[in-house]
Parts: C-alpha cells; structure tokens; sequence
C-alpha cells in the first residue's frame, strides 16, 4: 500500500503542466536519436545530461529518462524501413520488420514494434514498482560466474533453437567471436591481432559493424536483384495500427515470455541486446510456423522489442536501488544524480522519496505519450518506402557513414563500416546466417572478461559453475538447449522401432 500511495503522489508531480511538456520534447528528442545510427540512447542523454544541470532535479531527470523511452521507440524505424538498425538492441527486429516492409507491410510492423516495446517497458517498471527490494537482493547474487552463465545460455539457444543448418550458425558465430577478441585485452592489458594498427587497439565496435552488415550489405543486394529504383507499397492509413492491435490477443504468450526474459536480463543484469535475442529465439522455438521466422512473421518483430524494452527500464532498477547502472544509459543517469547532489542506493527511497516515485510516475506517462507520439506517426514513416529506392540509396549511405563516424569520431570506422557491408554481402549470398555473428561480437569480450574472471577466482576450476543453485541451473540449462537437437534425434530414433514393434 505505500508504494502505491507514494506512486499517487509521483503522478502528481510527474502531472504538471511543465513536467509533461518535458516528456513531450524528451520523446521527440529520443525518437531523433533512436532513428539516428551510432549515436543511440546513451549518447543523446549524454550529449543532453549539461543542459539539466540547472533544472530541478525531478524535471530534469523525467527529460532524461523521456529521451531514453523515444530512443528506445526511435531505434525500430530504420531496423524495419530500411534493415538498418538504430539501436544495438534493434538488430534482431531487423530479421522479420524488414521483410514485412519489403511486403507492403510496414505500417503493420512500425505498430508490432512500437506495441511491444511499450508493454516491455511497462512490465519491466512494474518490476520496479513492487518488487524493488526483492529484485535488488536477488541482483546482488551475481557475480562473474553468473554473468558468464547468462551469455552462455544466450549462445547455446541461438545454436541449439536456430533453424539454419549448425555448422553455418557455428562458423558465423565463431568469426563474431574472433573478431570479438580484437584490440586491447581487458584482463591482462596485452594487445591481441591488432597487426600494428593503432586504429584497431579499441577492437571493432559494434554499431560500426551492425550498419556495414545490415545497411551497407542490403544497399549492394538491392542494387544487384535490378529492383532498386522503385519505391515499395506503403498504406497512409491509421486504420492498419487499429487492424494490427485487433490482433495482439494471438500474441499474449509472446508478450509475456518476452517481457518476462526482458525483465531478467534487466535486473540481472545481462542487458537489453541479449534480452532481443533471447526473447526472439524462444519465440521461435514455441511458435506453431517457426518457418516463417525471417520472412516476415509478426512475432518476430513483438518479441525482441518487448525483451529489449523491457531490460531497459528494468536496468533502472540496480541503478536507483543499489547504485549499480543496469545499461550504459543508467550509468549516464547515474552520473547526472551524484551532480545533482543524489546518492542512488537503498536510503534514495526513504531520503528523496517524492524524487524516486516522481521519476517512477514519469516512466509510465512517458512511455505512454511515447505509444501516443510514434503511433501517429506511423503512417508518416510508412509512407518514406514510397520514394524510389534511386533517391533513398544515398541518402541511406550518407546517414550510415555520419553514423559510423560518429561512433568514434574516426575515418577509419567508415572504411571498417564498407568492409562488413561487403563480408554481409558475402553471408547472405553463401546463406549464412547474420545474427549468430552480430551475437558473438557483442557479447563475445564480455563473455571472455566473466569466464577468465571466474577462473582467476576458481584457480581454472570449472566446477565453481555448479557451486550454487543459481549459476548451476542456469548453466545446466544453456547446455540441455545446446544438445537439444541431438537429443531430440536420439529420441526419434529409438521411438521408431518402438513404433513399428506395436
């Protein structure tokens, strides 16, 4: 009950008629920053974060969080439009929202995107609402061991859950791993296959890549298949966002597992790209036509963005009730609180009360005017595949390079950034698959930091991922999912003499 009181109070300061002008232009602001690739949610609220420090407090902080929720709306829109994805966590949205534009369809997927981050990001501030001190408890279990135990279940699912051929899946995610492992070496400080190249000592970063392999690779495709220079069928209609939630019953299950695994990985933390990724195999493991995976099928746009959302507000959550940031955009807010004289941690609920349940307040409307914003506009958007592809290719090119640059203010990235569009170009022509690539390079050092670190510690003992009830189920599970396909032959197998003996 006084969560829920002090939650009333937070609406009415988060109500105000200045407070909900700031959402609106933190929307607007963070849907800008969303669509833009290589900048992202972090950046904008760091590029932003100088300009609040003469706000109060509360208000600058419903800003900040507001240009998060529009950057986290914003990063579906070039993911669906053009294969190009906004955000890290976009990329698996990528596989099924680009088809579906290239059908006439984007209207369609813009609302699947947009629906399913909003109930995401609700789930997982619901989390935050009610269940912040059991979840801050529980976030407090992991440690190196537990965080290797997460990428290790996200790899073996892609693996074991993918419907391409393995040996495909496994080389693609081998060469993500090895390009992982590029650059300076967190743990002994050793430099590794940088070649003498003073450009590589910070490794390939990923948002360089993603843009080469998707935007850069689907601009040289579109230009050899001869289609290039004719706009796609887009409808400028408000009723297929009407049409589309007529149909969301069908994807409770969706939905809900996908915010549940969200939520997870938010809090544990495993982060929002590992989140999209999960959330958009398991979908495919329980759908009734995982065919239809990558040819456009609506599930595959709803589950990786309700997962990404959903670990993004969620990563919230360590942030103001441990001071632990949950996301590179929590970590940015972080640092903004400590300026205004915030200490995140347990007492920030019973010391700055009205500013905590303010900002939670804010979470809700914020996301809501963000629904309301980018729904409307979806016609808008739609409408972009209408001008010929001949108009578009360099205008694409153009914000792909801009992208790239910006990453690390560098030339080389748009060189590193045209050599994967050209090794995209390659995968898909050969048939491998993209995403176990993009996977691997992501979460492939992060991985290796947490699995060396659970060495030292161990002293190269393996057994420390069974030593407790955590880290062991969760490994033992990541490997059941590993062999499953083996497994599940074996079974058929046995199960056919059986049934020609009865």
């Amino acid at each position: 009950m006084d969560s829920i009181e002090s939650l009333m109070g937070g609406f009415a300061i988060a109500l105000s008629l200045h407070n909900l002008g700031l959402m609106a232009l933190g929307i607007l602001l963070g849907v800008v920053v969303g669509v833009l690739p290589g900048l992202g949610g972090p950046n904008g609220v760091a590029i932003l974060l100088p300009l609040t420090f003469t706000m109060e407090p509360t208000s600058a902080i419903i800003l900040l969080s507001c240009i998060y929720w529009g950057a986290l709306f914003g990063g579906a829109i070039t993911s669906i439009l053009f294969n190009i994805p906004g955000e890290a966590w976009s990329v698996a949205t990528t596989f099924d929202g680009y088809p579906m534009a290239q059908q006439g369809r984007a209207g369609e997927a813009l609302t699947l995107a947009f629906t399913g981050s909003f109930f995401g990001a609700i789930s997982g501030i619901l989390l935050i609402t009610f269940l912040a001190p059991v979840v801050a408890q529980f976030a407090l279990r992991f440690g190196p061991a537990e965080f290797f135990a997460v990428y290790l279940l996200t790899f073996c699912s892609f693996i074991g859950m993918g419907k391409e051929r393995k040996a495909k899946i496994v080389v693609s995610m081998g060469i993500g791993l090895l390009l992982a492992a590029v650059g300076m070496d967190t743990v002994s400080g050793d430099l590794r296959m940088t070649f003498g190249q003073t450009e590589l000592l910070r490794g390939f970063d990923f948002l360089v890549a993603v843009i080469g392999l998707f935007g850069i690779s689907e601009i040289l495709l579109t230009m050899e298949e001869g289609v290039a220079f004719k706009g796609k069928r887009a409808a400028l209609d408000l009723k297929v966002v009407l049409k589309t939630w007529m149909q969301m019953p069908r994807h409770f299950l969706t939905l809900l597992r996908s915010a549940l695994i969200g939520c997870w990985l938010g809090v544990t933390p495993g982060g929002a790209i590992a989140a999209s990724f999960m959330g958009y195999g398991v979908a495919k493991k329980f759908a009734r036509r995982p065919d239809e995976f990558g040819r456009g099928e609506p599930q595959g746009v709803l589950a990786p963005e309700t997962a990404a959302h959903a670990a993004g507000s969620s990563a919230l959550l360590p942030m103001l009730s441990l001071g632990i940031p949950g996301s590179a955009t929590a970590a940015v807010l972080l640092g903004g609180l400590m300026v205004w004289g915030l200490q995140p941690g347990p007492l920030l609920f019973v010391e700055q009360k009205d500013f905590v349940w303010g900002l939670i307040a804010s979470m809700y409307l914020g996301n809501l005017a963000g629904l309301v914003i980018v729904l409307t506009t979806v016609p808008l958007f739609a409408a972009i595949l209408r001008v010929p592809f001949a108009v578009v290719a360099p205008l694409i090119l153009t914000v792909c390079a801009i992208g790239a640059f910006t990453v690390n203010n560098a030339q080389f990235d748009i060189w590193l950034m045209l050599l994967f569009g050209v090794v995209g170009y390659f995968f898909k022509k050969l048939e491998y698959p993209l995403a176990p690539l993009v996977l691997a390079l992501v979460l492939g050092d992060r991985a290796e930091d947490a699995f060396r670190q659970t060495m030292l510690v161990s002293g190269g003992d393996l057994a420390v991922f069974w030593s407790n009830g955590l880290v062991g189920t969760i490994v033992t599970l990541a490997l059941f999912i590993l062999f499953w396909p083996v497994l599940a032959a074996s079974l058929r197998r046995l199960r056919g003499p059986v049934l020609q003996e009865s």
